[in-house]
């Protein structure tokens, strides 16, 4: 018996034996496959790897449009808040609409959960949901926002249209004056070479720039972008913002472009709100925060402190030259009639048309424009090449 519990004690020991080294190898056959395939695990690392920013404009009138639909169609606030955040790409915006599901079942109010990420959702958003829920229409509010943030959207999209050809000109007459100054004037230098006397004064000027490229580009390129770099800085400042504000609005081409666009979306946002039912103080802090330049937000917050001491929208505006007085009598019919939020959306599809045209006008003026002045810059570059040569054969005939 002995015998036999110890053979099959000395058996067992010698399956085991066995059967460890395969289930080891078993263990560590993903480790190996991962060393002997690193190509495809970095391959892995790298298609999963992906870089989010936060939502974009785009993503909240997306959301703004489904969260519309789904309350209307009766689904609670929070199923729809959920079912929204199950589509949701953008892993951050997956987190924030998540977390306004989780404030709202905690037991706060939609609009006091949308406070809570003010830098997604503007003061306009966060104070229309808000007299949404004190007046109980929740879902005609949302349809509003998405109309609002549908037209600014649009706008925008119009106001990025009309600046794309002007950019890709002038970089075509950027990258074409750097192809002649670098790859083909000199080639000529060697037919000038001696005959300095005979160059009139623009070819010089035009060989001493090319020279000076060729030779240092590497100092010229970073002083570029370090000029626009600085430029960017620049106008992100408080006195260069205001600067900058106020040379678009005293450029020939773009200051009817900028007035227009700027009393467009001052008048859009305070009729919204108006008609919301957004307490009127907050309407003109409001318009002052969305406003795009600095003068108007300086105009409304000094509207907005006169409305505190009890005067009239439109005896405030007088005050300002930035309104035309058309439209500030406009506003005074409003207030004095009690139709004022009809005479806002009124005037602000009005301003609306007129941009579009305003748009399609400068849009018009700025491609000619544009076209000759490349024209001019190739074109002298050309004579200053040619017109050497031409000088170089009379004196050549006359000997």
């Amino acid at each position: 018996m002995r015998t036999d519990s110890s053979t099959s004690i000395v058996t067992d020991d010698s399956q085991r034996a066995q059967v460890l080294p395969e289930q080891t190898q078993q263990q560590h056959t993903p480790d190996e496959r991962i060393l002997k395939n690193p190509q495809q695990t970095a391959l892995r690392m790298i298609k999963g790897f992906r870089v989010e920013s936060g939502p974009k404009n785009k993503d909240i009138l997306h959301f703004t449009n489904q969260l519309a639909v789904m309350v209307r169609a009766g689904i609670s606030l929070q199923d729809s808040l959920e079912s929204i955040a199950e589509q949701v790409q953008n892993l951050k915006f997956k987190a924030i609409i998540v977390d306004l599901k989780n404030q709202i079942e905690a037991g706060q109010s939609f609009s006091q959960a949308l406070a809570q990420h003010s830098q997604i959702f503007s003061n306009l958003y966060i104070n229309m949901v808000a007299a949404a829920e004190a007046s109980g229409s929740l879902s005609d509010m949302l349809q509003k926002l998405v109309e609002y943030l549908d037209q600014e959207a649009e706008t925008r999209s119009q106001i990025k249209g009309a600046m794309v050809y002007p950019i890709i000109i002038a970089v075509m007459a950027v990258g074409v004056t750097i192809f002649l100054l670098c790859f083909v004037l000199p080639r000529f230098t060697a037919i000038f070479a001696g005959k300095e006397h005979l160059l009139p004064r623009p070819t010089k000027i035009l060989m001493a720039s090319s020279a000076f490229l060729r030779g240092y580009w590497f100092i010229v390129m970073p002083l570029v972008a370090g000029a626009f770099g600085g430029f960017l800085y620049f106008i992100r400042t408080t006195i260069g913002r205001l600067w900058w504000d106020k040379t678009k609005l005293a450029l020939p081409l773009i200051k009817t472009l900028c007035q227009n666009l700027y009393i467009t979306r001052s008048m859009h946002t305070m009729g919204v709100l108006t008609k919301a039912g957004v307490p009127i103080l907050n309407t003109i802090s409001i318009t002052a925060q969305i406003a795009g330049n600095a003068l108007y937000k300086h105009m409304w917050l000094g509207v907005y402190d006169q409305v505190c001491q009890g005067k009239k929208i439109a005896s405030s505006l007088l005050q300002y030259d930035l309104m035309p007085i058309s439209v500030v009598q406009m506003i005074k019919s409003g207030e004095e009639s009690g139709t004022l939020s009809d005479v806002l959306r009124d005037v602000s599809d009005y301003y609306a048309r007129e941009l579009k045209t305003i748009i399609k006008t400068v849009t018009s003026m700025i491609e000619p424009v544009m076209i000759v002045l490349m024209g001019i810059l190739v074109g002298f570059i050309a004579m200053s090449i040619i017109l050497p040569i031409f000088r170089m054969s009379a004196a050549v005939a006359g000997r």
